[in-house]
């Protein structure tokens, strides 16, 4: 596999790395402020990503996306990760729901919701999390749903809705089997946000950012029958398929976090001077550069051989397993050595570091936290073993 990005993706990177460091992080102190400002700055990047034809890349063509095949839009995606308004500015952000109901949806969830998520009229929203409950294991979810005649009737508590403020719909996981067994317990419904009963509580700051991480509660929340996303009992196998892809794509954004901290932190290493000599003559600030350059260069090659793994059609549960862990901790400690390296004004908003700092604190934790992946890469790679086999690393 040829690691370097390929001479008939490069074009199209090359675009989107312009846009990205021309227009979309300059608009980021407008952006990061919020109100009516922000809004028509974003409205005004989307517009131009469109006509220039660079929205919504990764999207299936046949759904009015780009139609990149998905080990090219690995290339892409790095650099749109360099600012956290990428995917919004792209039309990425709806990515994961797009697919989740492109491939369960019905001819009328089509219609009315994923059409318009594309286009990016409407914002999706997903809703797994529930405040008391512990997400490494979501069998224990109390959120339920019971079906009233025609309509289901929602009563729970979720949190860590992201976007849901914004959002036309939420995707909600709830108990809906009452006497199956755990991973057939549980089913998708579609709601609409304006839904009766559907009321968000507060946006959750997370490490001090306003992220849109809402707290939501069902007091019974009334949707059609035909709002079932998919079959009965299968919300775990819906969630799995959602997640799976979406761990990656979070690692294909962190690379371009992480290339935005390196940048950052070798300039600042020529720029400033200490004891008479530039930083960079420093032999321990030269170790931040390597130890980065290191940690970068594993998480990417780990990342591009999941990539190439879901590309052959394989579930590639070690390998995303291990690239979630690997590169959140690569992302969080490139980011810590840059301002290090900046010293006092890497711990002030005068750098993109500090918010990228406590974004790559929670990547950690959401969509699994390390712990959980780790236990999991563990025992699939054990069970090769007890099985009679082995994990041979140049045949996998």
């Amino acid at each position: 596999m040829n690691f370097a990005v390929p001479d008939s993706v490069r074009p199209v990177r090359d675009a989107v790395h312009a846009f990205m460091t021309e227009r979309v992080e300059p608009a980021e102190p407008v952006l990061h402020e919020g109100g009516p400002a922000a809004s028509a700055a974003l409205e005004e990047l989307r517009a131009q990503a469109k006509k220039e034809g660079l929205w919504a890349l990764g999207h299936p063509r046949e759904l009015g996306g780009g139609g990149l095949p998905f080990l090219d839009y690995v290339y892409v995606n790095e650099v749109q990760g360099r600012s956290e308004y990428g995917q919004l500015a792209l039309g990425t952000y709806t990515l994961q729901d797009s697919l989740m109901l492109h491939e369960h949806a019905s001819p009328e969830q089509r219609e009315r919701f994923l059409e318009p998520l594309v286009r990016g009229d409407i914002s999706p929203s997903f809703a797994m999390t529930e405040p008391g409950v512990s997400s490494s294991d979501p069998t224990q979810i109390t959120t339920s749903a019971v079906l009233d005649g025609s309509e289901w009737v929602i009563n729970g508590h979720k949190w860590f809705t992201t976007g849901a403020s914004r959002a036309a719909y939420t995707t909600v996981m709830c108990r809906t089997e009452q006497d199956a067994p755990p991973h057939r317990a549980f089913s998708m419904i579609v709601v609409p946000t304006d839904t009766p009963g559907y009321t968000i509580v507060r946006e959750t700051p997370v490490l001090g950012l306003d992220g849109a991480h809402c707290e939501v509660r069902y007091d019974n929340v009334r949707v059609p029958a035909s709002s079932l996303l998919g079959e009965r009992g299968q919300g775990f196998v819906i969630a799995q398929r959602r997640l799976g892809p979406g761990r990656i794509f979070h690692c294909m954004r962190w690379l371009g976090q992480a290339q935005r901290a390196f940048d950052l932190m070798c300039v600042r290493l020529h720029e400033r001077t200490a004891f008479g000599q530039p930083l960079a003559a420093k032999q321990l600030m030269r170790q931040h550069v390597f130890d980065s350059y290191a940690e970068i260069q594993s998480a990417r090659l780990l990342t591009l051989h999941a990539a190439e793994a879901i590309d052959r059609g394989s579930e590639a549960r070690v390998e995303i397993g291990a690239i979630k862990v690997v590169g959140a901790r690569m992302l969080h400690n490139v980011i810590d050595r840059a301002i290090q390296v900046y010293g006092a004004a890497g711990l002030t908003p005068d750098t993109p570091l500090d918010r990228m700092y406590r974004h790559a604190r929670a990547g950690r934790i959401y969509d699994g936290p390390d712990e959980v992946h780790i236990d999991s890469v563990g025992r699939r790679i054990l069970g090769e073993y007890a099985a009679g086999g082995s994990w041979e690393f140049g045949l996998r």
